[in-house]
């Protein structure tokens, strides 16, 4: 028995992860010939074990269950189906998948960006490559951050209907669900804000500074623009809210904390916001038509 250190670089789920958030941000940039693209669909299809693997990733991911007695079973059939994968051949996909990114990214800045999820990643990970060699603690704690997750009703936030990669369809809807799924809300049509901000929340692949740089100063804008919209509003009761909503702003949308990463949840409640605004953009000017 041994303490087993988890491995970003071979972590089938989390390098899937980062290929798609490379993918997106070249969608965002238009440019055609992604590398990350053509990777995923030479790598990920469903005849290599690579692909077997990470359908099987998401399978722990995705699935949900009312108790732990069916997700303690549900685990231990993974974790089998993952045993009978074709160990050779998986590792020199992983070695060969490493080595072609390696190629096109600096791969260090490739693997810092943060990923949901990664606590349930990193246990999946060891669970399939040293289930019976770790040691009582590490095999515990893992089992159990997965039973955890997986009886927890979260939102699933990847395509259950996609496992693998098989054609360009595929592939172009997995990246735009990557793309909108970002958010727990669907939005129509976005605004000119809600695109920008979109856009450098992508393109930031290694969360630095200037994502933090960016929101608030958007954020610091938007407050006013709400405080302008506010005064106009006519329902006292929904001033009130409105009035606490905007009070709240800084800490929803993490500008008062002092850590420099950027949080999904950060950006999912800047959007929302951003969606107040045009909403209520949108309610004045039709007041405006009327009178």
């Amino acid at each position: 028995m041994r303490k087993v250190k988890h491995s970003k670089l071979r972590n089938t789920g989390l390098l899937f992860e980062f290929l798609l958030r490379q993918i997106t941000s070249d969608v965002l940039n238009k440019i055609e010939d992604s590398k990350a693209v053509n990777i995923v669909k030479k790598k990920f299809n469903e005849n290599t074990e690579l692909g077997k693997e990470l359908a099987l990733y998401n399978i722990i991911i995705n699935k949900k269950f009312g108790n732990d007695r069916k997700a303690d079973y549900f685990i231990n059939e993974v974790i089998n189906e993952r045993h009978k994968l074709n160990n050779t051949s998986l590792r020199r996909e992983k070695y060969n998948l490493i080595k072609t990114i390696s190629e096109h990214y600096d791969l260090q800045k490739f693997i810092s960006s943060k990923v949901d999820n990664y606590k349930v990643y990193a246990s999946t990970y060891k669970l399939f490559e040293y289930k019976t060699t770790l040691s009582p603690e590490q095999k515990t704690e893992s089992f159990f951050n997965l039973v955890e997750h997986i009886t927890t009703n979260n939102k699933i936030k990847l395509s259950e209907t996609i496992n693998v990669i098989s054609d360009d369809e595929d592939l172009r809807i997995l990246t735009y669900k990557t793309l909108l799924e970002k958010f727990n809300q669907k939005y129509t049509k976005l605004s000119k804000p809600q695109k920008n901000l979109l856009r450098e929340y992508i393109n930031n692949i290694s969360n630095t500074n200037s994502l933090k740089e960016t929101l608030e100063e958007l954020v610091k804008g938007l407050k006013k623009d709400l405080q302008k919209h506010s005064k106009n509003l006519k329902d006292k009761v929904v001033q009130i809210k409105l009035k606490e909503a905007i009070n709240s702003i800084n800490k929803m949308c993490g500008i008062n904390e002092k850590s420099k990463v950027v949080k999904d949840s950060h950006v999912t409640q800047t959007m929302r916001y951003l969606e107040l605004l045009k909403e209520l953009k949108k309610s004045g000017n039709k007041k405006q038509k009327v009178i």
